[in-house]
C-alpha cells in the first residue's frame, strides 16, 4: 500500500470515527444515556489532558472535566457538525472552562491581597472605641450610632457597649465570625469619621 493510499485510509477512518461520535452525541441529545457514555469514553481523556495543561492541578482538572461533560449532556442538541468535530467542540469547551477557572482564582487572590492591605492600614479599634466612649458629648455618640446601618449598630453595641467578645457577638447573632468582624470594622470606621476621631 503506497503512502497516498495509506493517507486515504487514515482520513476515512477519522471521518468514520467523527461521524460515529456525532451520531452518538445526537442520540445523547435525545436522552440516550449509553450514547452519552460512549461520547464520554471517547473524549474524556483528552478533556482531562487539556484541563491539566491549563490548570496544572489534577484535582481541579478532574472537576473541570466533570463540569464539561455536564454541559455536554445539557447542550448536546446545540452541536453543529458543520462547525467542527465533536472532539473539537468538547475540547474547546474544556479549554474555555479551564481558563475561566484560572481567571476566577486569580481574581479571588487579588481580592484577598487588597483586603489584607486595607486591614493593615486600618487604625486600631481600641483607639476609636476609647475616643467614642470618653467623648464628652454623649448625644453626639448616640447620633453617630444612629448613622450606622442597623446591622453595624447591633454589632457595635453588643461588642463595645455591652462588653461582648467578637466570638460572643457571632454566637448571639448566629453569624460567622468573619461577618461580625467586618461589621465591627466598618461600623467603627464610620463612628470615627462621624466623631472626628483621627487614626494614628
Amino acid at each position: 500500500m503506497d503512502d497516498v493510499t495509506r493517507g486515504r485510509v487514515r482520513t476515512g477512518a477519522r471521518t468514520g470515527a467523527d461521524e460515529e461520535l456525532a451520531a452518538a452525541l445526537g442520540r445523547a441529545a435525545g436522552g440516550d444515556e449509553p450514547a452519552f457514555v460512549s461520547v464520554y469514553e471517547a473524549v474524556a481523556p483528552a478533556v482531562l489532558g487539556v484541563a491539566r495543561a491549563v490548570l496544572r492541578d489534577r484535582a481541579q482538572a478532574e472537576e473541570v472535566t466533570q463540569e464539561v461533560f455536564v454541559e455536554v449532556w445539557r447542550t448536546a442538541g446545540r452541536y453543529r457538525p458543520d462547525r467542527g468535530s465533536v472532539r473539537t467542540w468538547v475540547l474547546t469547551m474544556a479549554h474555555r472552562r479551564a481558563v475561566d477557572r484560572v481567571r476566577s482564582a486569580q481574581a479571588s487572590a487579588d481580592r484577598d491581597r487588597r483586603a489584607a492591605r486595607l486591614e493593615a492600614a486600618l487604625p486600631e479599634f481600641d483607639e476609636v472605641t476609647e475616643a467614642a466612649l470618653e467623648h464628652e458629648e454623649r448625644a453626639r455618640v448616640r447620633h453617630c450610632l444612629q448613622a450606622l446601618t442597623s446591622r453595624q449598630r447591633q454589632s457595635v453595641i453588643l461588642a463595645y457597649y455591652r462588653g461582648r467578645t467578637q466570638r460572643e457577638v457571632s454566637e448571639e447573632l448566629s453569624l460567622p465570625l468573619g461577618t461580625v468582624k467586618t461589621r465591627l470594622r466598618d461600623g467603627l470606621l464610620r463612628l470615627r469619621d462621624c466623631l472626628g476621631v483621627s487614626g494614628r
